[in-house]
C-alpha cells in the first residue's frame, strides 16, 4: 500500500473503515490542432494523485483555480474515466477498481457516490418541478414512484430545511441557498455512503453558507456520511474538514489533519494559501503577512521541469528544486509533504503570532 494511504493512528478502527482509497490517479485531456485534429500534446489535469477517504470523515481538497481539484472528485464519481490509475471503492471490505468499469457497471455504485454541484442555478433543471428533480434518482433506479416517492421527497424536503409543499414549485421560484438544498436532497436521496462537494459553498452568501454548512455537518452525523469537500475557501475547510490535501498543478503538495495543517504548513504554496485567510479580529490583521505569489500558474499542458512550484517559490535552490521532482513523503505520522526542504523551512500557519 502507498504510504499516503495510511491512516495516522488507528484508535478507532479507521483502516477497517476505509472507503475510498485513490492511486496514481492521472486525467490527461489530449489537445487537438490541425485540420485532421491530430494530438500535439495533453493537459494535465490531474497528474499522479493518491489518498485516501475513511467512513464517516470529511476530507478537504483545496487549492487555486485549475489545480485538477474538481476532475479528481469528476474522476472519483466516473464523469471522467480517468487516463491511468485506480479508484477502489470499499464495500463490505472488499475494494472495486471504478476506475476499471465500464458505463453500464457504474450504476450500483452511483447510488452511493453521489455529487453536490456547485452552481445553485445550472445545477437544477428549470423545466422541472422540485418532486422532480429531486425524485428523479429514485425514479430512475426503481426504488419509489406514485404516492410512495411523494412521500420519500416530502421526508428529504424537510430534512434539508424545506416545506413539503414547495415540491410543485420551480427552480426559479427559490434563492440561491434554497436551492443548494435541493441539490443536497436530491444527492441524499439514494442514502449514499458518499458526497462529493464541489465548491458546494463557494457561490452563496456568507449567511446562507454557514447554514448550508451546519446543515452538511448535521446530515454527516445523523446518515454517517462521508464527504469529500472540494473548496478553494480555507476558511470553510477550516471549519468542516477532519484532513486537508493540497493541490498544486495536478499533483498533491501537502496531506494532513486539518488542525495540523493550519498550524504548522511545511510546503511554501500551503503556507502562501495559509496568508490570505482572513482573520474576523481586525487586531490581528496585518496586511505584510500576506505572502503574495510571484507569476502565474504553471500551465499543466506544460509544466516546468523538477518541482512544478519551484518558478513561483521564494525558497528554490535554483538547482535540485528545478530538476528533481520531489515525492509525496511522510515528514511525521500523518503528515506528508512533497518538498526537498520540508523539515528545514519554517513556515507560518494561520495560528502563528504576529
Amino acid at each position: 500500500m502507498n504510504p499516503v494511504l495510511q491512516p495516522r493512528t488507528d484508535p478507532q478502527g479507521l483502516q477497517n473503515r476505509l472507503l475510498l482509497e485513490i492511486e496514481n490517479l492521472k486525467m490527461h485531456f489530449p489537445i487537438r490542432r490541425g485540420l485532421l485534429r491530430r494530438v500535439t500534446g495533453h493537459v494535465k489535469a490531474v497528474d499522479g494523485v493518491s489518498l485516501s477517504v475513511y467512513q464517516g470523515e470529511t476530507l478537504g481538497l483545496v487549492g487555486e483555480s485549475g489545480c485538477g481539484k474538481t476532475t479528481t472528485g469528476r474522476c472519483i464519481i466516473r464523469i471522467y474515466k480517468p487516463t491511468t490509475g485506480r479508484i477502489l471503492y470499499y464495500q463490505n471490505g472488499a475494494p472495486v477498481n471504478m476506475a476499471a468499469l465500464q458505463e453500464h457497471q457504474l450504476k450500483p455504485y452511483h447510488q452511493e457516490i453521489r455529487m453536490i454541484f456547485q452552481d445553485p442555478y445550472s445545477s437544477l433543471d428549470p423545466r422541472m418541478p422540485v418532486l422532480e428533480i429531486v425524485g428523479e434518482p429514485l425514479k430512475i433506479n426503481h426504488i419509489a414512484s406514485g404516492r410512495a416517492l411523494e412521500d420519500r421527497v416530502a421526508a428529504l424536503l424537510e430534512r434539508v430545511g424545506l416545506r413539503p409543499e414547495y415540491m410543485h414549485r420551480y427552480p426559479h421560484a427559490f434563492s440561491g441557498g434554497e436551492r443548494q438544498r435541493i441539490g443536497i436532497a436530491r444527492a441524499l436521496a439514494l442514502n449514499p455512503r458518499l458526497v462529493i462537494c464541489d465548491e458546494a459553498v463557494s457561490a452563496l452568501d456568507v449567511s446562507v453558507r454557514a447554514q448550508i454548512l451546519n446543515l452538511l455537518r448535521d446530515l454527516q452525523q445523523e446518515f454517517d456520511l462521508t464527504y469529500l469537500f472540494v473548496a478553494h475557501d480555507l476558511s470553510v475547510v477550516k471549519y468542516i474538514c477532519d484532513r486537508v490535501a493540497v493541490m498544486y498543478v495536478g499533483k498533491l503538495v501537502e496531506l494532513a489533519e486539518t488542525t495540523t495543517l493550519y498550524a504548522q504548513p511545511r510546503h511554501p504554496y500551503t503556507e502562501a494559501l495559509l496568508s490570505a485567510v482572513p482573520k474576523p479580529d481586525p487586531l490581528l490583521r496585518d496586511r505584510s503577512r500576506r505572502i503574495t505569489l510571484e507569476g502565474e500558474v504553471a500551465d499543466p499542458a506544460n509544466p516546468p521541469s523538477g518541482c512544478y512550484f519551484h518558478p513561483r517559490c521564494r525558497f528554490s535552490d535554483g538547482a535540485r528544486c528545478v530538476h528533481e521532482e520531489p515525492e509525496l513523503r511522510p515528514i511525521e505520522p500523518g503528515h506528508f509533504v512533497a518538498c526537498h526542504y520540508a523539515e528545514t523551512l519554517t513556515l507560518r500557519g494561520v495560528t502563528a503570532k504576529a
